[in-house]
């Protein structure tokens, strides 16, 4: 599928019958869940993991922005998606990455590396969410092993014994993590909502590369304060 040209500007635009696949539906309480996706401290603090790695090879000015955003932007958001989803009945889950083994042997090879170079393994500190953000009582937790969370957890069969069919994407990385879950989730059959101000990555251009991707056939794109409305509502984007 080629890119469109306007007046010889070689910058590529969104061609226009796009909007005619995109996902038109509704947020309902009772059938959304809201997706917190690694958001710990081996992937989301400047101090630990891969902050801390970049850190003492002298390269943490090369995840500035992935940080920033995390504080400034997406642990308020997240924060704010949570209290709205609890208010209204929603279900929360979140969603933490890692090897189980303490080798992270149970790792896939393109994954292992980073894992151990971070010591993010089940039990150490570099595995627990970020202090902001804690799941609550009764909050349903799965590890992946996998950029995407349906491959290597019980998340499908858990969602479709809460009776959701709706999900809402949050936290890192934006361009990973993130769009593997929520391209597994569309061809499962979920609908799916990923928030522009709610996730992040490493750069800008990324962030919007990958938004533009994903809202092209796999999911909505909506804002905190979009979903929040819609939710609040209970649906009103037909």
């Amino acid at each position: 599928m080629c890119g469109c040209f306007k007046d010889g500007d070689p910058t590529m635009s969104q061609p226009s019958f796009i909007d005619n696949f995109s996902q038109q539906f509704s947020l309902e309480p009772g059938r959304t869940a809201l997706l917190v996706i690694d958001m710990q401290n081996a992937t989301g603090n400047r101090n630990m993991g891969l902050g801390k790695l970049l850190a003492e090879q002298g390269q943490s000015e090369s995840a500035q922005y992935r940080f920033d955003r995390i504080d400034n932007l997406l642990i308020p958001n997240i924060q704010r998606l949570i209290a709205g989803f609890r208010e209204a009945g929603a279900h929360v889950i979140w969603i933490t990455y890692g090897a189980n083994a303490a080798d992270a042997s149970d790792a896939p090879h393109h994954i292992a590396p980073i894992i151990k170079a971070t010591n993010n393994i089940a039990g150490q500190p570099e595995h627990e969410v970020v202090d902001a953000l804690k799941p609550g009582p009764g909050d349903l937790v799965l590890n992946k092993t996998t950029q995407g969370a349906f491959r290597s957890t019980a998340l499908d069969s858990s969602l479709r014994a809460l009776g959701v069919d709706t999900v809402v994407s949050t936290g890192v990385s934006t361009n990973n993590c993130v769009a593997m879950t929520s391209m597994e989730a569309c061809d499962l059959q979920y609908r799916v909502v990923v928030t522009s101000d709610a996730t992040g990555t490493d750069s800008e251009e990324m962030q919007e590369a990958t938004l533009t991707m994903l809202k092209r056939l796999w999911s909505r794109v909506l804002t905190t304060d979009e979903v929040l409305s819609e939710l609040t509502a209970g649906g009103s984007h037909t």
